[in-house]
């Protein structure tokens, strides 16, 4: 299930996007939030100066003085310890097999709705678990 707090970071994201990853939820077995949407330059050079990006072209950003919607999502895999869907006794977890395995659910979900996904996951350098994105030949 998406973690109903998270959905307001959808607000600013391609709607053929926001589908595929409300649809995720009937794909998925456990709990996921959406840790980011769109993102200004200002965050996208503060990820570029930790190593948590390597690019300033992200699908996250929206280019200069252009309205209109973020391209990429980056999704948190969150457990719920006790059981009881209260976010405060649940913890995010950034283990590898639990990326490969929403990233399966988001993949189905994307065929379901006929919208192509790229994976960060499926790169051939920097892997990014967390992250989805449109990719650049369809959505430019």
């Amino acid at each position: 299930m998406i973690h109903p707090r998270s959905l307001s970071k959808l607000d600013e994201v391609h709607p053929d996007l926001t589908r595929v990853i409300l649809r995720t939820a009937e794909f998925y077995r456990g709990d996921y939030f959406v840790t980011e949407g769109r993102r200004d330059m200002a965050k996208q050079q503060l990820l570029l100066k930790k190593g948590a990006t390597t690019t300033l072209r992200s699908r996250h950003l929206l280019e200069s003085g252009k309205s209109g919607f973020a391209c990429a999502v980056d999704l948190a895999v969150w457990l719920d310890l006790d059981g009881d869907g209260d976010i405060d006794n649940g913890e995010i977890r950034w283990d590898w097999p639990l990326y490969k395995t929403l990233a399966d659910a988001v993949k189905e979900a994307s065929q379901v709705e006929g919208v192509p996904i790229e994976w960060g996951g499926d790169w051939k350098t920097f892997k990014d678990g967390p992250h989805f994105q449109l990719p650049w030949s369809k959505y430019p």
